[in-house]
């Protein structure tokens, strides 16, 4: 019940507060900046709140995340190299989805950190940074292991989804 109501009260307009037009520009800015640097695809997907079916149905963040993942088609890199940021504001909770390219190579203890650092930003009030850090520790793992090599095709939008 208290999942119910934490999702019935987060009102959209939530969303539009923390992440006004000037915000999702600066998180744009920041992921098109660090995708110079490797050839890997970071999108972020915000979400205020999941909805009365979502919930009865028990839908996770995480199932919720994927669901994102596979909907906006981010498997579909020519590299597989695609990685998802999706903040489910009512929950206050970060999941990381990586294409199969990337889970190769990078292991699941990344992701959580980087989800636990970016967790720790929020509950500080501190969303745009939280976000910005983030994308900015998920472009070192990239540098690493997808480094850019020469012309490199923007497969996936930089400008955040707000679902």
């Amino acid at each position: 019940m208290r999942r119910f109501l934490k999702h019935l009260c987060y009102f959209p307009w939530r969303l539009r507060q923390l992440f006004p037009r000037p915000v999702l520009d600066r998180i744009e800015h920041e992921i098109a900046a660090s995708e110079r640097h490797h050839s890997g695809e970071i999108c972020v997907a915000i979400e205020a709140n999941l909805d009365l079916l979502q919930l009865v149905r028990g839908t996770t963040a995480r199932a919720r995340a994927l669901e994102v993942f596979s909907d906006e088609r981010l498997w579909d890199t020519e590299q597989n190299n695609g990685v998802l940021i999706y903040l489910l504001l009512a929950e206050q909770r970060v999941e990381i989805v990586a294409d199969r390219g990337i889970n190769a190579r990078i292991g699941p203890q990344s992701w959580a950190q980087v989800c636990r650092d970016m967790g720790d930003a929020f509950h500080r009030g501190e969303f745009e940074t939280g976000v910005c850090t983030g994308v900015r520790d998920i472009a070192a793992q990239l540098r690493a292991h997808f480094p850019a090599t020469g012309a490199h095709s923007n497969e996936l939008p930089n400008r955040p989804l707000v679902l």
